[in-house]
């Protein structure tokens, strides 16, 4: 099978209920006899269908219609102004999404990009890993690097060693907000696989505590192998069904809510999200994100800090998250806070992190201070 054949399968196989990221991997796992540049390739080729699938003629075999998808991308990676705003704000996201979140023609010519590759260094490899991986430049942060090149770092020796780890830009940004301090207690609430926690556990010099928690047993199960790759000890990782009955009695001195989400922000990484989410989804998610921001707040101590993030863009998951809890809990003060991007702006208490600015995720951040 050709790689263009086996792209095609790829795309002929994604659906609502099987996304296309994940019949990516499981395909590219089964055939691990393909050569790193063909499943590269195989990689942008089912990417960039999703990402211009509306400049497509449906009329087309599929085949034709992703080698399409590899010259429309390529032609707007040299030329990007042979595309007008308006053609791109109307093709690069659903119908729907204008209603719901600001589709400008800056955040439509970010989300019609190749995404960005960044990694986070341990700082004690920073130097190391700078000066031995090719096509690395440095990134906004001491420890962070954009990835230009095309080698797999999954399988890179250092990774391997835990000296750096694969992690948007925004996400990076949002322990950097979190500013956690050695000595303190920290609750990461809905961990997942842990890059949070990993950069939390950086930031606070592998000192004091972080509970790290989250619904899906395969989640903390993943976890604990990239903590363990990663030397990360201060740690401890609990089930939390996201009830209103916390894991711990433990009163912290911060708690990071990266609330499960639409993922609009992901937009330009997972293109063929774009076509499956819907309203009802984002409706149904911020109903989850207001109780799940309720449960956690009480396992504060006074005076700590409370930090929701999600990595989506519509109004209703975020400013309407964040205006609501501050007009349901008047023992939490709204906590401004400093975007890493631009540290001499002045301080906010909530925070949108653009693609169009950022060259990562779409990412939103609010934060309280409990009374």
């Amino acid at each position: 099978m050709t790689p263009l054949q086996l792209a095609a399968r790829i795309v002929s196989r994604s659906s609502v209920e099987t996304p296309a990221d994940m019949v990516l991997r499981q395909t590219l796992f089964r055939r691990r006899g393909l050569s790193p540049s063909d499943a590269t390739w195989v990689s942008r080729a089912v990417f960039s269908y999703f990402r211009w699938e509306r400049w497509l003629a449906s009329d087309r075999p599929l085949e034709s219609r992703i080698e399409d998808g590899l010259r429309l991308a390529a032609r707007f990676a040299a030329e990007p102004k042979a595309f007008s705003d308006d053609e791109l704000v109307r093709n690069s996201v659903p119908d729907w999404a204008t209603a719901h979140l600001p589709t400008t023609a800056a955040l439509a010519r970010a989300l019609q990009q190749e995404p960005t590759l960044w990694i986070r260094s341990r700082p004690e490899f920073t130097e190391e890993v700078s000066q031995r991986l090719r096509d690395l430049h440095p990134g906004p942060f001491a420890d962070s690097f954009r990835y230009a090149g095309r080698e797999d770092l999954f399988l890179d020796r250092g990774f391997q060693a835990g000296q750096f780890e694969i992690q948007d830009i925004a996400s990076q940004a949002v322990g950097r907000i979190c500013a956690p301090r050695a000595g303190e207690v920290w609750w990461d609430a809905c961990a997942g696989e842990g890059g949070k926690t990993l950069h939390l556990s950086a930031l606070m010099g592998g000192k004091s505590l972080i509970w790290a928690s989250d619904r899906a047993a395969w989640r903390l199960d993943r976890l604990r192998q990239r903590a363990g790759r990663a030397k990360c000890f201060n740690y401890r990782a609990v089930h939390w069904d996201g009830s209103e009955h916390p894991p711990t009695k433990t009163r912290f001195d911060g708690i990071l809510l990266d609330a499960p989400c639409s993922g609009l922000g992901t937009w330009g990484r997972n293109p063929h999200s774009r076509w499956t989410t819907t309203v009802q989804d984002v409706e149904e998610l911020a109903a989850i994100q207001r109780q799940l921001i309720m449960n956690v707040a009480d396992s504060l101590k006074p005076g700590g800090r409370l930090i929701y993030a999600v990595c989506t863009l519509s109004h209703a998951e975020t400013t309407g998250v964040a205006d609501w809890f501050t007009q349901e809990r008047s023992d939490f003060d709204t906590l401004a806070v400093v975007n890493p991007f631009q540290p001499d702006e002045p301080p906010v208490t909530q925070l949108h992190l653009w693609p169009q600015d950022t060259a990562g995720n779409g990412m939103f951040v609010a934060a309280w201070k409990k009374l």
